[in-house]
């Protein structure tokens, strides 16, 4: 009798039942990092229950020994100084074979930094659990958490754990900290080099969407296009439903109104408010058009050229490396049309990138200013988006 206890746990799950078990197990994990530790601890996008908030926090504590001021600081800093030196885990600066394998612990690292935890860990827990339970015995909880795995399933119960402990690390650490930042798709051309890995972000909790995340950092929602699925803002919306959740902030909409006929004061905040998406239409609209037009008329030796030179034109201009620049420059010298576009681009950038200080007068007449050159560049696809920009108007957020 004891050696059927040992080798089937109390529960005596079958094999796929165990299966089934370990994915539902590694799932909370997930959810505890991307809801607890993500949304709400370190971007306050999100309000959870304090019975809620507090499982959460007991749950990473069994399952990762990671407690929530390292972790939010970590990332904090990650986001304040990403791609730089100073990045804890940027596989720009690091490479991606090192974030990959070593993300835990690039993690224990920055962890030891005193100087990150003080400056990035504010408004975390600091309670008696905090204090004398979670911090001060980190390992004690993913020994219980063998400990209930091997009772509830056998010995079969060691492997499970041991799937439960790498989940954070290689998913979390490896995969989205360093896949996310070198392959995949961006909506937006946001500063850094984040990127969506897949559009349907439920295997490691929507985290997925992190060119989405990195552009609308403080939103609880990671989801922006119609076919993206973000299994976090599913848990969220279930969440809310029992009064346990509440989400503060998602990224903003902006809609227009075809009744305006001229740029004010609304259209300027609906423009800044969703520059992302502005530029993201810009490119869609006028860039593409226009270089698939230009590339028609092309000599061989021109498309070449063209081939190297298309995906830079519509990239962030911090990522532009220095040998790809010249690749760009080339491009725009062979090409006028192609370069009054990019410069129309950048010009358009400038009036919210350059100058964020400048009164909000400033930046309606230079907006209002760059919208009459666009209209008489004489392309029309140039000309339609120009256009366009005076029909924007803040519309009311919903989560």
């Amino acid at each position: 009798m004891t050696f059927d206890w040992w080798v089937n746990g109390i529960l005596d799950l079958t094999v796929w039942q165990k299966v089934v078990a370990t994915l539902i197990l590694t799932q909370i994990t997930i959810a505890s990092v991307t809801l607890y530790l993500h949304r709400h601890s370190a971007h306050n996008s999100l309000d959870l229950h304090p019975v809620i908030s507090h499982f959460f926090r007991f749950w990473i504590w069994l399952t990762s020994a990671q407690n929530t001021k390292e972790w939010t600081a970590i990332h904090r800093k990650h986001h304040a100084k990403c791609e730089t030196e100073e990045d804890p885990h940027s596989p720009v600066v690091k490479g991606l074979k090192t974030v990959f394998f070593k993300g835990a612990e690039l993690y224990k690292i920055e962890a030891e930094n005193e100087e990150t935890l003080k400056r990035y860990g504010q408004r975390t827990p600091s309670d008696w659990i905090e204090n004398h339970i979670y911090t001060p015995h980190k390992m004690m909880g993913v020994f219980i958490m063998l400990a209930f795995d091997v009772a509830m399933f056998g010995v079969v119960g060691i492997t499970i754990w041991a799937i439960q402990m790498v989940w954070i690390p290689i998913f979390a650490a490896g995969v989205i900290n360093g896949v996310g930042h070198t392959y995949g798709y961006r909506n937006f051309e946001c500063k850094d080099a984040a990127r969506n890995v897949v559009p349907w972000a439920f295997l490691i909790g929507g985290e997925e969407l992190h060119n989405n995340h990195h552009t609308y950092p403080n939103s609880a929602k990671l989801s922006v296009k119609p076919w993206e699925f973000d299994i976090g803002w599913f848990w969220i919306q279930l969440l809310s439903f029992f009064g346990l959740a509440k989400a503060r902030h998602v990224a903003p909409k902006a809609k227009q109104s075809y009744q305006k006929s001229e740029l004010d004061n609304d259209s300027l905040m609906a423009i800044v408010h969703n520059r992302f998406y502005i530029l993201s239409q810009y490119h869609k609209t006028v860039t593409i058009p226009v270089l698939k037009q230009q590339k028609a008329s092309m000599q061989k030796q021109e498309k070449a050229l063209f081939r190297r030179a298309k995906k830079l034109l519509v990239r962030e201009e911090n990522l532009v490396k220095t040998t790809e620049q010249k690749h760009i420059d080339i491009m725009l010298d062979n090409n006028q049309m192609i370069r009054h576009i990019y410069e129309k681009s950048r010009e358009l950038q400038a009036i919210w990138k350059n100058h964020p200080g400048s009164r909000f007068q400033e930046k309606l007449n230079a907006l209002s200013e760059w919208c009459k050159q666009a209209e008489k560049s004489g392309i029309t696809s140039l000309e339609d988006f120009a256009a366009s920009l005076k029909h924007y108007s803040l519309s009311p957020v919903r989560a």
